[in-house]
């Protein structure tokens, strides 16, 4: 156990639970999670203690456009490292950096720092690119600038394949169709995503067989769930596509989370939709 690290009093977050009363062991890696230290290591431990905190994996946040006093949009190699610094402060290791639909010059200079600068961060790490539109509708555009909405294209983003994890889109609108099944067969590693949407529950049915396997912020930028029209909320809800909502109960209500946690599962992500304030 030389050089290794211990950390005691901790709630320890587990795949099937929590559990306290345990000591967690590592030096570059997790060791072991026992009921005590040999004495005859004890001296060779280091101890943190965690005075009743939870300990958990890092947390992957998929949709993030900020926090720290900087904004993706911002396209600085500083505003990513400042970005990546503050985020390990609430547990979160890596993200996918979250653009905004502005124009096209913005969007093409946020992407390009992106691709330039990723590796560069010292934080927490930049997995990718979540491009959250401006492929939307405009009648959905919540707090995205609706003068840039623009129909699905793979100009604005060619150069960006390898960067690009995920897109946020509205199915529904002229050219996403033939967009989304073109990314579908050509690059299937970038998740398409349903958000800033008025798409109705048939329409979304038929999106999700045409290579749409997430839901951004259910409920938010949305038609809501209602008996007769079910819209994209309960087409979400009876498929096996994964969501993500903003559970800050302020974008959700706390009935609205227990709800969708009993739907989806593990099919349920927990983003933060952050921006410069957070």
């Amino acid at each position: 156990m030389r050089n290794s690290t211990a950390i005691i009093n901790a709630k320890i977050i587990l795949n099937d639970g929590v559990v306290e009363d345990k000591i967690l062991l590592f030096d570059s890696k997790i060791i072991d999670i026992v009921d005590d230290i040999l004495l005859s290591d004890s001296d060779n431990v280091d101890i943190i203690d965690a005075k009743g905190a939870y300990v958990s994996a890092g947390f992957i946040d998929l949709h993030i456009h900020g926090s720290g006093g900087v904004d993706v949009m911002d396209a600085t190699q500083e505003a990513l490292e400042i970005l990546s610094n503050t985020l390990p402060k609430t547990g979160t290791t890596s993200f996918l950096a979250t653009t905004m639909t502005m124009s096209t010059q913005d969007i093409d200079n946020a992407l390009q720092n992106i691709q330039t600068h990723r590796s560069e961060v010292s934080g927490s790490e930049i997995l990718g690119v979540h491009l959250e539109g401006p492929f939307i509708n405009v009648v959905k555009h919540g707090a995205q600038d609706k003068a840039y909405v623009q129909s699905p294209n793979f100009t604005l983003i060619k150069n960006y394949m390898n960067d690009i994890k995920m897109i946020t889109l509205a199915p529904e609108v002229e050219g996403a169709e033939s967009f989304i099944k073109k990314m579908q067969k050509e690059y299937p590693h970038i998740i398409l995503s349903a958000g800033h949407t008025d798409i109705n529950y048939e329409e979304a049915k038929k999106s999700f067989a045409w290579g749409v396997s997430h839901v951004t912020h259910l409920f938010n930028a949305m038609p809501g769930y209602h008996h007769r029209k079910p819209g994209l909320v309960g087409a979400t809800f009876e498929s096996d596509v994964t969501c993500d909502v903003i559970a800050d109960l302020v974008h959700t209500h706390a009935s609205t989370l227990e709800l969708t946690h009993k739907m989806k599962q593990d099919k349920l992500i927990l983003i933060t939709d952050a921006m410069r304030a957070g």
